[in-house]
């Protein structure tokens, strides 16, 4: 197989490279990672929301070069069929898609109002009012999912619309969000998980620090 390299952030603020990263390793694709340092002023930009663009994560394999996280998890789909990220089943694949695509393109207000950072967890944090319509709708996903196919995961078994949410449960941890018993057991089914497990264990011994993002609020 060609050689792979998946370029990402810091681990503990960036939650798009948790979701190239998680892909990857669902899709059981062999890879190098390479840093970009939270310095460069670019990475620093994205990491605190005030970039459009996100150049990170980007895959490399062979010939192939793909950065946005949803067209890398399509594009690992394509090279790994049997590895789940899509269900086999033509509805449930739509609505695997419908539900990733929406993670991707929306929630603005959630990250904004409650940035990824793993190394802290508050008690308690009042949640900005136009953050709350995001949680809401999270929620109801993870719900409509659970209760049609049986969970633990989204679609029963991992696929790439857990990737597209895990960042949400780390948020969600985070900031102490009162979620239903089904989300936060789905929560709490995601924070558990292996590879999760492995991610914030790096995450939590990087040195780097974000000083915006590391204030007490």
């Amino acid at each position: 197989m060609a050689p792979a390299t998946l370029t990402i952030s810091s681990k503990n603020y960036s939650s798009w490279s948790l979701r190239g990263w998680l892909l990857c390793r669902m899709a059981g694709l062999a890879f190098e990672e390479q840093r970009v340092s939270i310095e460069d002023p670019e990475h620093r930009q994205e990491l605190l929301l005030l970039s459009p663009s996100v150049l990170v994560p980007r895959l490399e394999h062979g010939k192939v070069i793909v950065w946005d996280t949803l067209a890398i998890a399509s594009y690992l789909a394509e090279i790994a069929p049997d590895s789940g990220l899509l269900p086999k089943d033509q509805a449930m694949r739509a609505h695997c898609r419908a539900v990733s695509g929406e993670m991707h393109s929306g929630f603005y207000n959630l990250r904004s109002a409650l940035p990824m950072n793993l190394r802290i967890q508050h008690k308690s944090f009042k949640i900005f009012s136009g953050a709350r319509p995001d949680v809401a709708r999270i929620a109801a996903i993870w719900t409509d999912c659970l209760k049609s196919y049986g969970g633990p995961f989204l679609f029963g078994q991992p696929t790439m619309a857990d990737a597209m949410y895990a960042p949400a449960c780390t948020r969600f941890r985070t900031y102490a969000v009162d979620l239903d018993p089904l989300s936060e057991a789905y929560c709490e089914r995601i924070m558990t998980w292996p590879l999760m497990v492995e991610w914030i264990e790096a995450a939590q011994a990087e040195p780097e620090e974000l000083e915006e993002l590391e204030v007490e609020f």
